[in-house]
C-alpha cells in the first residue's frame, strides 16, 4: 500500500535538527524529500556526532539520525544560477522547508512571496527560534537557548539542581514535529483550494505549547511552576523511587492504584493514615509517604517490583538507560530500529522509524542518509540540463 504522502515532493533547505527532523517525518510518511545543501560541506550536522571518523567523512551520526530516505542535491543559493535552479525545482514541488534566520530568504529573493509566484500551491514552512517578527526575531537560536527562555530549564531538576537542560534537544525536536503537523494540514488545504500558504514556526512557541499543564497552572490558577525533580506535581505517590536494586517510576495517581500499591508492598496501614486520605493530602505529605514506600521497596529490585506492580494494576516502570531500552525485546518486536547494512561498518546506518505505525504500509525510510550531492546530477537532468551544462555548473561552484 502507498504511504499517505506518496507523490508529495518536499524541498528541504534546512540544517542541523529542527528542519531536517521535520522533513524526516515527511519522508517517513512517503514524501519525496530533496535535501538542498551548500556545495561546500553541506549540512553542518554532517560533521556532528560521537563518531569522529564518520564526521570526517561528512556522514556524522547526527546527520544520519534525521536524513535517511532523502536525496541530497547541492546548490549555491547566493549564485543567480543556483537561485534559478531552485525556482525550477519549486515549480513541481509541494513543500519547501527552511530554518534560516528570518530575513535571509528575503535577501536571497527566495521567500514565500517570491516563490508562490512560481508555484501558487507551494506550502512554505519557515522554522526559526522565535518566529519571523517580534522583539526576539532577529536573535540566533539554538535548542539550549530556547529551553532556557521558554522556562523548560526552570522546571527541570529539583530545588538543588535546577535550572537544568533537558538531556536531548527537545525544543528542536518539538519545533520539527510542530512544523510537520502544520505542513500536513496545509497540504490538505492546498490540494482542495489550489492555494499554498506560509507557515511561520517558532521553536519558542512550539515548546511552550507542549508545556500545557505547567503553563495553564500559572495562567489559570496563578501558580508559579517550581522544579520538583522526579516528582509528579499533579499527584502522589507519583515519581521515582529507590528499590533494593535500581530506580522505579511509580504513577499511583488514582485512589484505587494507591490502595493496590499499599497492599502490594505490605503497607495497608497507610490507607488508614489521615495524611494520605485523598490525593490532595498525599500531595501535601509526599515526602513522608515516599520515605515509607521506599523503605518497603528495599526488599526487592526494580525489575521484580516492576513486574509485581504490573500484575497488581499499579503503573510502574524501571528507569532504564538508552542502550538498555534500545536493546529491549519490546522494541525489537516492534521493529522500531531500521538498519541499512553496508559493505563494512562504515556504511552501516541504523535509524529510528516514526513514532507510530500504519496497519497497511511500512513507515521505514527507503534509503540510507545520502552522501553529499549524491543526487545533484539526477535532479539537474530531470530539469533538462545536459552534461556540458552540469559540468560547467560544477566547475563554477554552483553545485
Amino acid at each position: 500500500m502507498t504511504l499517505p504522502l506518496s507523490g508529495v515532493k518536499v524541498l528541504d533547505l534546512s540544517n542541523v535538527l529542527a528542519g531536517p527532523f521535520c522533513a524526516y517525518q515527511l519522508a517517513l510518511l512517503g514524501a519525496e524529500v530533496i535535501k538542498v545543501e551548500h556545495p561546500e560541506g553541506g549540512d553542518l550536522a554532517r560533521r556532528l556526532g560521537a563518531d569522529k571518523d564518520a564526521s570526517a567523512r561528512n556522514m556524522g551520526a547526527s546527520f544520519v539520525a534525521v536524513n535517511a530516505g532523502k536525496q541530497s542535491m547541492t546548490l549555491n543559493l547566493k549564485d543567480p544560477r543556483g537561485k534559478a535552479i531552485l525556482r525550477d525545482l519549486v515549480k513541481n514541488a509541494d513543500v519547501l522547508v527552511e530554518n534560516f534566520r528570518p530575513g535571509v530568504m528575503t535577501r536571497l529573493g527566495l521567500d514565500f512571496d517570491a516563490l508562490r509566484e512560481v508555484n501558487p500551491k507551494l506550502v512554505y514552512c519557515a522554522i526559526s527560534g522565535f518566529g519571523k517578527d517580534g522583539e526576539f526575531s532577529k536573535r540566533p537560536a539554538y535548542d539550549q537557548i530556547i529551553q532556557g527562555i521558554s522556562g523548560v530549564m526552570s522546571v527541570t531538576g529539583d530545588a538543588g539542581s535546577a535550572p537544568l537542560r533537558v538531556g536531548y534537544p527537545v525544543s528542536d525536536t518539538v519545533g520539527g514535529l510542530t512544523a510537520a503537523f502544520g505542513i500536513c494540514a496545509a497540504l490538505v488545504d492546498a490540494r482542495t483550494t489550489g492555494h499554498g500558504r506560509m507557515l511561520d514556526v517558532s521553536m519558542l512557541e512550539a515548546t511552550l505549547s507542549t508545556m500545557g499543564w505547567v503553563v495553564s497552572n500559572y495562567l489559570n490558577a496563578g501558580v508559579t511552576p517550581e522544579p520538583m525533580g522526579n516528582e509528579n506535581f499533579t499527584a502522589a505517590p507519583s515519581g521515582t523511587f529507590h528499590t533494593g536494586d535500581g530506580l522505579l517510576n511509580i504513577a499511583a495517581n488514582e485512589n484505587k492504584q494507591f490502595a493496590s500499591l499499599c497492599q502490594l508492598i505490605g503497607r495497608a496501614d497507610l490507607l488508614d493514615d489521615a495524611r494520605y486520605a485523598d490525593r490532595h493530602a498525599r500531595k501535601a505529605n509526599r515526602a513522608t509517604l515516599k520515605a515509607a514506600i521506599e523503605a518497603a521497596l528495599a526488599s526487592n529490585s526494580a525489575v521484580q517490583w516492576e513486574e509485581q506492580c504490573f500484575q497488581a494494576g499499579v503503573p510502574a516502570g524501571r528507569v532504564m538507560s538508552v542502550p538498555e531500552i534500545l536493546a529491549h525485546p519490546h522494541l525489537a518486536s516492534r521493529e522500531f530500529i531500521h538498519e541499512f547494512p553496508g559493505d563494512d561498518t562504515h556504511d552501516r546506518q541504523r535509524v529510528t522509524r516514526a513514532g507510530f505505525r500504519l496497519h497497511d504500509a511500512d513507515t521505514a525510510p527507503t534509503t540510507p542518509a545520502p552522501v553529499l550531492s549524491a543526487h545533484t546530477h539526477e535532479q539537474l537532468v530531470s530539469l533538462g540540463y545536459d552534461e556540458a551544462q552540469i559540468d560547467h555548473l560544477r566547475a563554477e561552484g554552483v553545485i
